[in-house]
């Protein structure tokens, strides 16, 4: 059974990490505010063999309840959960849900298990974070939940103790920004305090567009004239969802403000398209979207605070991805 109204998160944000994560969960954890109105799940790489210290390490740390995540329990807003030892955990209709891990060949891969159950269950309300470790773990998670129009988090490669798990899903073209943990904190507590975050962008197919439709019209006018593209057939809420995210992305004020930001910044159609018809060959299956290619991530400055230069389509993952769609 889902959560009450009045205890339902605004958005759930899922945490993967493996060797050095410790250290990195706590930073972020550290720099977080107690009333995001947010549920963390924090899934790591753990010893199947051993009891897990993980819940008790980071309460000392966090200014929110630590819990050991438990089959069948509704998750809250402000709290953070983590994954018992040997286990697997998923997300279903607003409760945890753990598994054994089966004993199987290979690495296993449960931050990328959590991450498409997150994706599924909660659609463009999921936050999905890599941090530290080694490996390619969570990289396909990201890319399901960005195909749904959540948004997408890696640590930065200077910060982090072991690079492979975020360098991995930046390579994927899964990932929204690249940070280190403390400005991930920031950079979520912005996104709690956005007017019209997340859960502002439903699928009620009569939704009216945030500050009127003569903004969107004009959004898909400039989209037409740049790109080619007509998106005027597509379902109103699919657009909305993915022009809210390109909103929170860019930190602009609503629609209007987007607008201007688009006049400004022309280069930003191209994002947008790519974003509306993201490619749902690789990792995923998205039934309202149609084929394309990988939006702009970006980065931010840990000393400025302002964003770098966006990953371009120049970017070697994305110049893969065309190499195999133009061949026959």
């Amino acid at each position: 059974m889902a959560p009450s109204a009045a205890r339902q998160p605004s958005g759930v944000v899922g945490i993967g990490a493996s060797a050095g994560g410790l250290e990195a969960f706590g930073q972020l954890l550290r720099d977080l505010p107690p009333d995001t109105g947010f549920a963390f799940v924090l899934v790591q790489h753990l010893d199947p063999t051993h009891a897990s210290m993980l819940s008790t390490l980071l309460s000392r740390t966090s200014l929110m309840p630590v819990r050991e995540a438990r089959d069948g329990v509704e998750f809250g807003p402000n709290c953070v959960y983590v994954i018992p030892p040997n286990t697997l955990l998923a997300v279903d209709d607003g409760t945890l849900r753990l598994s054994p891990r089966p004993d199987t060949r290979g690495a296993p891969m449960p931050i990328d298990y959590f991450l498409r159950s997150l994706a599924e269950n909660v659609g463009h309300t999921a936050i999905g974070v890599v941090l530290s470790g080694t490996g390619s773990d969570g990289a396909a998670g990201l890319a399901e939940i960005k195909a749904r129009g959540g948004l997408t988090f890696a640590q930065d490669e200077r910060s982090a103790t072991y690079t492979g798990m975020p360098r991995a899903a930046v390579d994927a073209g899964a990932v929204d920004f690249v940070l280190p943990p403390a400005d991930i904190a920031r950079e979520l507590a912005r996104l709690a305090r956005s007017p019209g975050t997340l859960h502002g962008t439903g699928d009620d197919e009569s939704a009216a567009p945030v500050e009127g439709s003569s903004d969107l019209r004009r959004v898909l006018a400039m989209m037409k004239q740049a790109t080619g593209a007509d998106l005027s057939y597509y379902k109103l809420p699919t657009l909305m969802r993915r022009i809210a995210r390109r909103v929170l992305l860019l930190n602009v004020d609503g629609l209007g403000g987007y607008v201007q930001h688009l006049h400004q910044h022309p280069e930003e159609l191209t994002a947008l398209h790519n974003d509306i018809l993201i490619n749902v060959t690789s990792f995923f299956r998205d039934s309202e979207m149609l084929r394309g290619s990988r939006s702009t991530s970006f980065r931010h400055s840990s000393r400025t605070g302002a964003r770098s230069r966006p990953f371009g389509s120049g970017f070697p993952a994305a110049r893969a991805a065309r190499r195999r769609t133009r061949s026959p």
